[in-house]
């Protein structure tokens, strides 16, 4: 990977984002993600693990990589004060070689971007064949779609251009991506408070019995390979002339024959 940095200080509404995620709430939803990325990263095998955008802590995903190498990859305005990421760039512009990565995390990184079509298009350009790609979104409905309707409650600042689950698997689709899973999570009211947890039990509920009511969804996806089958050029063997002379051939002719000549 080419690692450019060049490190600025944060924009206030980054460092209202790390406050947001340092709330009871926050870290409720961190910890809940970090296990179902572990459990989507369980089996994905290969060099290198990329992920884009800093969500959390920089390692609090690619830990649980199972690749040889990980790596994560920030816009410049989002410079942490803690563990830095591995390299700063334009994740809209990569600057990584195409079909080099095989497993990509998006931790809600489209949620706070306004080129999401451009950093899918990156992503499909990045991976190998047969790599694969987990994200991390807000859902546009559900209890936390109500937020405005509560005092009190709020999502993490500048996460009013959402993408929904919907939109975004017509994306990947037309960059010829395989959905593999659609998991939708963090059945918690968008409220701050002590008691910011939710129980195994309630999120198996949410889970099965309204979906629709989740905070956030992940998506999984691959891929696709295609294999170049080679066509063979089909050649006519050439008759055999002996002597000048066509020899005869052993196909009876359909043509009718008269008799009298």
């Amino acid at each position: 990977m080419n690692e450019s940095v060049n490190s600025v200080r944060p924009p206030g509404n980054y460092l209202a984002t790390r406050e947001w995620l340092s709330s009871p709430l926050g870290k409720a939803l961190l910890a809940q993600e970090s296990r179902l990325v572990e459990e989507a990263l369980n089996g994905l095998f290969g060099v290198e693990c990329l992920q884009l955008g800093i969500w959390g802590e920089p390692r609090l995903f690619l830990r649980h990589a199972r690749t040889q190498h990980t790596a994560c990859i920030a816009s410049p305005p989002n410079a942490a004060d803690g563990e830095p990421p591995s390299a700063f760039g334009r994740i809209h512009r990569l600057p990584i070689t195409s079909d080099s990565i095989d497993v990509l995390i998006l931790p809600h990184t489209l949620d706070f971007s306004g080129r999401q079509p451009e950093i899918l298009r990156e992503v499909h350009r990045v991976l190998r064949s047969d790599g694969h790609l987990i994200v991390l979104g807000f859902m546009r409905g559900g209890l936390w779609g109500l937020r405005r309707l509560i005092p009190g409650a709020g999502m993490p600042p500048n996460t009013s251009d959402l993408v929904s689950e919907s939109q975004l698997a017509d994306w990947l689709t037309l960059l010829d991506l395989r959905i593999h899973q659609r998991t939708r999570y963090f059945f918690k009211w968008p409220l701050p408070g002590k008691r910011a947890e939710t129980s195994r039990v309630w999120e198996e509920r949410g889970r099965r019995w309204w979906p629709e009511f989740a905070a956030c969804y992940m998506l999984t996806a691959q891929k696709r390979l295609y294999t170049m089958t080679p066509m063979r050029q089909v050649w006519r063997a050439r008759p055999k002339v002996v002597g000048g002379l066509v020899e005869t051939s052993s196909r009876v002719s359909r043509i009718p024959l008269d008799p009298n000549r």
